[in-house]
């Protein structure tokens, strides 16, 4: 199965780049499955039901959030009624929605998509995400039910999001951290088969500071002051994420490229 995960969609930038550019990247790429992180895709926080079809109708299979899974209203009751939209598996547990679905592709083949959130340097104390996962790992054996289970790791530690990866190592096909927008440079498949990285990055814009408009964060750098809320920086976005073939029969990765498409940083992903 080849699979590309897409790194937190940031504002209008980023959600441009995903319209103009996803649909294109399936036929090329010949992919099987898209997954998008889309939590700060709403004016940098949380995602719209507006802006929720607008991912899936640029070529997304699934959508995943974070811990502003919920910042958007409409998100509440949004996620009810599509399945397609998956929320951190151990947000508070009267959340609406669901942390882990089975979805399938085109040709039948079964992939579960999970995400959880870290808890290292996190605002909120979210219940434990590896008894979260094992939970739903331990429901889903690699190779038997799913074909491929995909683990989103949003948290701000890297230590936790590797932690996570060797946890789930065997027993999942690719763990990818979100949350950061700074994607990490060391794309690999672990020992037991399962591809990782430790963050995908954004996609958005990276002449920002973390895909906003550089002016308030750097005002508050340097002052401790705020003068207004943040902003998504509006330049060419660059799609950043991973991109991972597995085995059919075993589920293990075997093949993993880091992705990064238009905009300002170096360019990669798939070639065969």
């Amino acid at each position: 199965m080849r699979i590309l995960f897409l790194g937190d969609v940031v504002g209008r930038a980023g959600r441009n780049a995903v319209a103009e550019r996803l649909k294109g990247l399936r036929d090329d790429w010949r992919l099987d499955f898209v997954v998008v992180n889309g939590e700060n895709a709403t004016n940098g926080a949380g995602l719209s039901a507006a802006h929720a079809k607008g991912l899936l109708e640029a070529g997304a299979d699934c959508v995943t959030l974070g811990d502003h899974a919920f910042d958007q209203r409409d998100m509440l009751t949004f996620i009810e009624q599509e399945p397609r939209i998956i929320r951190p598996l151990n947000f508070a547990k009267n959340a609406p929605g669901k942390g882990a679905r089975l979805f399938s592709d085109a040709r039948g083949r079964k992939i579960l998509v999970t995400q959880v959130l870290g808890q290292v340097f996190m605002k909120r104390p979210f219940d434990d995400p590896f008894s979260a996962v094992e939970t739903v790992l331990k429901a889903h054996p690699l190779g038997g039910m799913a074909q491929a289970i995909l683990v989103d790791v949003h948290c701000e530690a890297t230590s936790e999001k590797m932690g996570m990866g060797h946890w789930c190592d065997g027993r999942a096909s690719v763990v990818v951290g979100t949350h950061t927008h700074v994607p990490t440079g060391d794309a690999q498949i672990l020992p037991r088969g399962c591809a990782f990285q430790a963050d995908a990055g954004m996609c958005g814009d990276y002449n920002s500071v973390i895909g906003m408009d550089k002016e308030e964060p750097l005002r508050r750098f340097i002052t401790g002051m705020g003068k207004g809320r943040f902003q998504p920086a509006m330049g060419e976005a660059t799609l950043s994420g991973l991109f991972v073939e597995t085995d059919d029969k075993t589920g293990k990765a075997i093949d993993v490229q880091m992705v990064r498409i238009g905009g300002r940083l170096q360019q990669s992903g798939p070639t065969g």
